[in-house]
């Protein structure tokens, strides 16, 4: 039943944060156990993602199901703006996390070691790094570094490419966002689809760009700090873009079936918030990762 005015909303005990704790961590174990070559950890890392999207399907259904039932009121909304902004913020100090470990090791760690000599006295230093034997350039963008060679991804290919397409996805939320404020149901599925599509070109040339810096590169998540705070912040920021662009679908099949109202709209709000944050991030990290 709809909450009365000056009430708050209490659903019925749900069992979708259990389900919801049980895979994630099943996901995040396997994918662990993965990267460190154990044997099943592929196969637990497929269960634990089956298991996240089981949870999702069934878990917005449920949220859905209660905010077009009308239970929720300005409470509720007011309630799911704190979260949202909260969970944000989190998101923001995950990626301050990263970027300050790639700040300390480029910055400050790195010309430490070179200017004290503490462990390796042929240490030269120089960035990207990824080895006692320093970055000593054999060409433009080609370093060996005692794990054998590795090359660099610079700025003006792929990255370029899609930070223009991340760009251009926020003006496009943007504009459906005008469009469900004016009723205009058409351009709104239509912008959306286009964000969504912009959304899904980005992970194709990520997935090229990592092709690239593991057939031909020798750039890998075992090429030292480079290579690991390289792929961290990439695939994380990656990651964010792919759930972003499947929350934006979900709310695009929503507004086809003649969900929200141009008053009252905050799943769509939130997912645009969320996307724009995941673009704010993808700026930073092209600056400090590609150019700097």
């Amino acid at each position: 039943m709809s909450s009365a005015p000056g009430s708050y909303y209490l659903p019925n005990p749900s069992p979708w944060p259990l389900i919801a704790a049980v895979s994630v961590f099943t996901l995040v174990t396997g994918v662990a156990l993965w990267i460190n070559n154990v044997g099943a950890g592929f196969t637990i890392a497929m269960v634990g993602l089956a298991a996240v999207l089981f949870m999702m399907f069934g878990w917005w259904r449920a949220v859905i199901n209660e905010s077009v039932g009308g239970n929720y009121n300005s409470e509720v909304d007011l309630s799911f703006r704190m979260t949202m902004g909260w969970f944000i913020f989190s998101e923001v100090m995950f990626f301050c996390a990263f970027f300050g470990a790639l700040f300390y090791a480029r910055n400050l760690a790195v010309p430490w070691l070179e200017e004290e000599m503490l462990l390796w006295g042929s240490y030269t230093g120089g960035w990207p790094t990824a080895g006692p034997a320093g970055a000593a350039h054999i060409g433009a963008d080609v370093h060996d570094v005692g794990r054998g060679q590795f090359g660099t991804i610079g700025a003006f290919g792929i990255p370029i490419l899609n930070t223009i397409l991340l760009m251009t996805s926020s003006i496009t939320v943007t504009l459906a966002h005008h469009a469900l404020r004016h009723g205009d149901r058409g351009k709104l599925v239509l912008w959306l689809a286009i964000t969504v599509a912009l959304g899904a070109a980005f992970m194709y040339y990520q997935v090229e760009e990592y092709i690239e810096a593991y057939s031909h590169l020798g750039l890998t998540l075992g090429t030292g700090i480079y290579g690991a705070t390289f792929f961290m912040l990439t695939g994380f920021h990656g990651m964010h873009v792919t759930i972003g662009a499947i929350i934006l679908f979900i709310i695009m099949l929503r507004c086809m079936r003649g969900h929200f109202k141009a008053e009252d709209h905050f799943a769509f709000e939130a997912a645009a918030w969320y996307w724009h944050f995941v673009d704010v991030v993808w700026v930073g990290l092209f600056i400090f990762v590609y150019i700097m």
